[in-house]
């Protein structure tokens, strides 16, 4: 028998009407049953802050972690170092800096995730986020749903995406689909920021140019779109020495991790109206606290703010694709057979991916 662990998002009475909300703690990612037949023990909690935590509790003797990125059960140095029998974390979804990958590799624990799963769906919600900010248009739904009326007051900060100068920082699985979705927004350039140049046939195919220093590609930036992942070396890779390269009155979508951004420091730039407006769904620590700056921070005609809970990459179609992968892992893996090698993190106390950078 295999203790498996699940940290997920309780969805109350909204898991109990839609079944297709599989990444909650009702739903239990569709595993339950299956699981049970095969002798294994399933818990499920979303109780996961404090030591006296059902994560804390439970991390002690599991041997298989699986967590989600919109509401992760941290696996840090400490918890590890406590979680004697764990022998797998999986992410169900993309991302896994919600594990400390070195301690990790230490113990030779494997870490995957569902590869490829949400950046669709992520992709769509990024166009979104720029589309809201650049027409200002969440300003322009709470006049109306307050009962104003001054189309002067919204379109004083209302433009076209059309020939504006945007950017990905990251143009991996989610940039690149991201860079595609523009294209047909005819704006006057598309660039991108990575350690690792695209395919010439796919920078064709979006028209998009690579940038290699980041002063030089945040400077050109109308709108930037963060799509890297977390780890040491883009860690507040958003700063106050960063945001003033970038032009004033520039926008930001953030999708990829709230971490990636000084928060202080994007409250203060957006405030002052250096950059206009920022929208994303990703904090730190997720769920955010209260007195988390971005829940109140405006620009000084008190817009510019299109921050949500994270959810661009749990959408229905998604959850169905990260269970269903999710299941494919803890398949291999009760049978003894290799992963996928895209799924693939952490195995046999090495990397598998360079996706989290130059690690140790």
């Amino acid at each position: 028998m295999v203790k498996v662990l699940a940290v997920l998002y309780r969805g109350g009475k909204y898991a109990e009407k839609q079944p297709k909300l599989l990444g909650t703690v009702e739903n239990k990612l569709g595993l339950e049953q299956w699981l049970a037949q095969q002798g294994h023990e399933l818990i499920v909690t979303d109780d996961k802050e404090g030591p006296d935590s059902e994560f804390q509790k439970h991390i002690v003797d599991a041997e298989v972690l699986i967590t989600t990125p919109f509401h992760p059960g941290y696996a840090t140095r400490e918890v590890i170092a406590k979680a004697n029998n764990l022998k797998a974390c999986i992410t169900a979804g993309v991302g896994s800096d919600h594990i400390d990958l070195d301690a990790a590799n230490e113990r030779s624990i494997l870490v995957a995730e569902v590869s490829g799963s949400n950046v669709v769906s992520v992709a769509e919600h990024v166009v979104m986020m720029i589309l809201t900010l650049v027409r200002n248009y969440m300003p322009a739904n709470q006049q109306v749903s307050s009962g104003g009326w001054d189309v002067a007051e919204i379109a004083q900060d209302a433009y076209d995406l059309e020939n504006k100068v945007v950017g990905t920082l990251g143009a991996g699985r989610i940039g690149y689909r991201v860079l595609q979705r523009l294209k047909p927004f005819d704006c006057k350039e598309l660039l991108y920021y990575d350690y690792q140049p695209l395919k010439p046939e796919l920078e064709a195919a979006v028209g998009a140019r690579r940038v290699t220093e980041l002063k030089e590609f945040l400077s050109q930036l109308d709108i930037l779109t963060l799509n890297c992942p977390l780890h040491e070396g883009t860690l507040g890779i958003l700063n106050k020495e960063t945001l003033s390269y970038m032009k004033k009155g520039a926008w930001i979508v953030n999708t990829a991790r709230g971490a990636l951004a000084v928060k202080e420091d994007i409250a203060a730039a957006l405030e002052s109206g250096h950059i206009w407006g920022y929208a994303g769904d990703v904090w730190f620590p997720q769920p955010a606290p209260l007195d988390h700056p971005w829940r109140t921070m405006k620009n000084p005609h008190g817009g510019g703010q299109g921050m949500t809970a994270h959810y661009s990459g749990t959408t229905l179609d998604a959850q169905g694709r990260y269970a269903a992968g999710t299941k494919s892992i803890l398949e291999k893996y009760f049978a003894g057979q290799q992963q996928d090698p895209a799924n693939v993190i952490c195995v046999g106390g090495s990397y598998g991916t360079k996706a989290y950078g130059e690690r140790k």
